[in-house]
């Protein structure tokens, strides 16, 4: 039970941050807010784990407020609508940074955490 609290707190404060970096960051035909949200939360969950985080630490900062941080969800509905607009150069770019750079950031974070 006390651990779904925590959660919670950190997934408010995490979807908070999403909704003001997204309003913030505004470029007309590509989704930079959702990349640089998903980028900065590959790095900060690979930092975690990489230093070994747990309890309920790491149920506030990894699983809530890094979980609703990032979205998965906004990622698929960017790339759906550059596909509908007909946009294939900046849907690739998007999907490949995404991935690409989620995982060479994730794998950065879990080697300065080691550190």
């Amino acid at each position: 039970m006390i651990s779904g609290l925590f959660i919670a707190l950190g997934g408010f404060l995490g979807a908070i941050c999403r909704y003001v970096l997204q309003r913030m960051i505004k470029i007309a035909a590509f989704p930079a807010a959702t990349l640089l949200i998903n980028l900065t939360g590959a790095f900060l969950l690979g930092l975690l784990v990489g230093k070994g985080l747990e309890g309920r630490i790491y149920l506030v900062t990894g699983i809530g407020f890094l979980g609703a941080f990032t979205t998965f969800s906004t990622l698929n509905v960017d790339l759906l609508k550059l596909f509908r607009k007909k946009q294939l150069k900046s849907v690739l770019w998007y999907a490949g940074l995404t991935y690409f750079g989620g995982i060479g950031l994730g794998l950065l974070g879990l080697w300065a955490g080691n550190l």
